[in-house]
């Protein structure tokens, strides 16, 4: 039981030791990995500010098209309700005269 007593504590401290480096390394490799990330995201926000305008530029000319096409097709619409409210009040007229 002696030798237990005294050969316990050694194993237990040569573990937590052990642990402890482990950890070290972990935490150092984590860290590394973390950089190489944050460099990759670098580089991915620098390409998309260089794209990003060309993506508003083409919102906005998307706008403006859907606009002057709005209007074009608004003025073809009131076109066609005055060509059919003409001919509808000349039947009523005619209807009226009969």
């Amino acid at each position: 039981m002696e030798f237990l007593g005294s050969f316990l504590p050694i194993v237990i401290y040569i573990l937590l030791i052990m642990l402890i480096i482990v950890g070290i390394v972990l935490g150092i490799k984590i860290i590394i990995t973390i950089d190489k990330v944050e460099k990759a995201v670098d580089v991915v926000n620098d390409k998309i500010n260089k794209v990003s305008p060309v993506f508003d530029t083409l919102g906005t000319i998307s706008h403006k098209m859907s606009d002057i096409i709005s209007v074009v097709i608004n003025s073809i619409e009131n076109l066609m309700m005055r060509l059919f409210m003409k001919n509808k009040d000349r039947e009523m007229e005619s209807e009226e005269d009969e």
